[in-house]
């Protein structure tokens, strides 16, 4: 595993923003860096992104489709539902269609 310290990898993190970018600048894997982050007790900046979240749920909302959503924020469409899925909104709205 690549030699980074706890304050490179923090520092890679606020420039490069994800774990995958900060592998290819090191030759590592996208999970070589998370098991980094996890060792040295460093959040995923991602997983801060709480205003892009609450913008995604409110698209699903409005009816715009999960592989719209996702296209638009540069997301898998695996990780666009389940970040609806957190915000309770797929169980939701599918009690309303079976009424």
């Amino acid at each position: 595993m690549a030699k980074i310290s706890k304050s490179e990898l923090i520092r890679l993190q606020k420039k490069l923003k994800t774990d995958a970018a900060i592998g290819e600048e090191y030759s590592i894997t996208r999970q070589a860096v998370h098991q980094l982050r996890k060792k040295y007790g460093i959040e995923s900046m991602i997983a801060k992104n709480d205003e892009r979240n609450k913008q995604i749920v409110a698209m699903y909302d409005k009816g715009m489709s999960g592989t719209a959503i996702a296209k638009k924020f540069g997301l898998s469409i695996s990780q666009t539902y389940r970040v609806i899925n957190d915000a309770g909104r797929i169980a939701a709205k599918k009690k309303k269609k079976r009424k």
